[in-house]
């Protein structure tokens, strides 16, 4: 295959993404497969002489689409979206043909540039103070992780990269229960361990207890261990909780502690003024971060770490042997130093092209429909007979259930497999219960209002 193939295949690509997207409200949002049903369908080894591209294409007609869950499908409810706005693709698409590798400013100008204007952007649509910097990951679990070494290192007087953490002191990080798996995975994977991250109580709202942060911190002192920083929440994966961000900063910062917010999902409702209260004290937070990709239409994988002051990371991150030196260039933001990997995709093209294709009246528009459509949908559940709401709308996130946790898993399951809508489960409060999560990039509120009508009809 050469480029004139391409050219050729691309267009042909271009009008089966047409007609996928088209009929995607007739397929089950999930698909309804056996593991290994997939790989059964596929040689065990790969072909010794190449093969026409018309075979390999009509194979993928055929095997592919009916073996995924559908992302993009209207009425895709379940954990959050992975949104992909036909803008987004488009840049996808160009940023696929450039190819570029962007790991230093003299490999990717544009792209290191485009990045810097498009953090500038996002940090004024979400009112976030002029101070904050920022830089594009891949996902919020990278972010995090990033702002978890930071803390490590500078507790440590950045000594843990040059002598390892053994016999040095005990290291401990805050978080409340809420807050996303992503938050354990970054304790373990820097060292800290999992034992050492603190699940701080939460009050009856769901949100971190500040009192309890401080005596938790002050426990800790006095136990000998060495407090490293706090990761707070807004917009939990579970229910949707909202640590109290203001209070809780001022506890970690009479401590002398930095703090990282997880608004993965959250954080994009931001651009709408009028929900940010929900994040008041926001300004004041170390590191934020949060993922466009999941309910502004830039297509996965993109997440933006905002950051008060970039040199810790930097000091954490960056590692520039002479190789990766640019001649003449030595103060030039190279953003593969903010972060974990070296290598990184050009990411930031997407945004450009998402932002000014729909504006952010656009966007905002979309994001209030949602919240709205979700409440009324959590109406229309719980005037259904033996459906209990059993966590209230924080934006478009809600869950119910039956009276027992049998009862629940059942009817989700009978939902899953009937293919109408896609939801999942969390544990709340002790109860299995079904997640709502309104977010999917072209739903209607016909779409979401689907929701009840299947419960009803198979809740039984």
């Amino acid at each position: 295959m050469n480029h004139d193939d391409l050219n050729h295949w691309s267009k042909r690509a271009a009008d089966w993404a047409q007609g996928y997207h088209g009929g995607l409200r007739n397929r089950p949002v999930r698909a309804a497969l056996i593991p290994g049903a997939i790989a059964a369908q596929l040689p065990a080894a790969a072909p010794e002489a190449a093969e026409p591209m018309e075979t390999i294409f009509a194979d993928f007609e055929r095997i592919v689409p009916d073996g995924m869950t559908h992302w993009q499908h209207p009425r895709f409810f379940a954990y959050f979206p992975a949104n992909a706005s036909p803008a987004s693709m488009l840049a996808e698409q160009l940023a696929n043909a450039i190819a570029a590798q962007g790991m230093l400013w003299q490999t990717s100008p544009a792209a290191t540039e485009m990045e810097q204007v498009m953090i500038g952007w996002l940090r004024g649509a979400l009112g976030l103070p002029a101070d904050f910097t920022g830089t594009i990951h891949d996902s919020a679990t990278t972010a995090t992780l990033s702002a978890v070494l930071t803390m490590r290192e500078a507790a440590l007087a950045f000594s843990g990269n040059i002598k390892g953490l053994s016999g040095l002191p005990r290291l401990r990080l805050y978080a409340s229960a809420q807050t996303h798996s992503s938050v354990d995975k970054a304790a373990r994977v820097a060292g800290i361990g999992q034992d050492n991250l603190v699940k701080v109580a939460t009050d009856t709202d769901f949100a971190m207890d500040p009192a309890a942060l401080d005596a938790a911190i002050r426990a800790d002192k006095a136990a000998g261990y060495l407090p490293a920083g706090v990761i707070l929440c807004a917009g939990g994966t579970s229910i949707g909780a909202f640590d109290a961000i203001a209070a809780c900063i001022k506890v970690a910062h009479a401590h002398n502690l930095p703090v990282h917010v997880d608004a993965a999902w959250a954080g994009s409702a931001m651009i709408c003024p009028e929900f940010r209260h929900l994040w008041a004290g926001i300004e004041d937070a170390d590191s934020l971060v949060f993922n466009p990709h999941k309910w502004l239409g830039a297509q996965f994988d993109c997440a933006v770490q905002f950051l008060r002051d970039p040199t810790a990371q930097v000091k954490t991150l960056g590692l520039r042997p002479t190789y990766l030196e640019t001649a003449g260039r030595e103060e030039i933001v190279n953003f593969n130093e903010w972060t974990v990997p070296l290598g990184r995709r050009f990411r930031a093209l997407k945004l450009w092209f998402t932002l000014r294709a729909y504006g952010l009246d656009g966007l905002r528009a979309r994001i209030r429909n949602h919240v709205a459509w979700a409440a009324e949908a959590r109406d229309a559940l719980a005037a259904l007979p033996r459906i209990q709401i059993t966590s209230e709308p924080r934006l478009s996130l809600f869950s119910f259930a039956l009276p027992t946790d049998a009862e629940t898993e059942a009817l989700l399951n009978r939902i899953n497999d009937d293919g109408r809508i896609y939801l999942t489960q969390t544990r709340h409060l002790g109860r299995y219960v079904i997640r709502v999560q309104v977010g999917q990039f072209d739903c209607t509120r016909e779409d979401v209002m689907m929701i009840p009508t299947v419960v009803a009809e198979l809740a039984g």
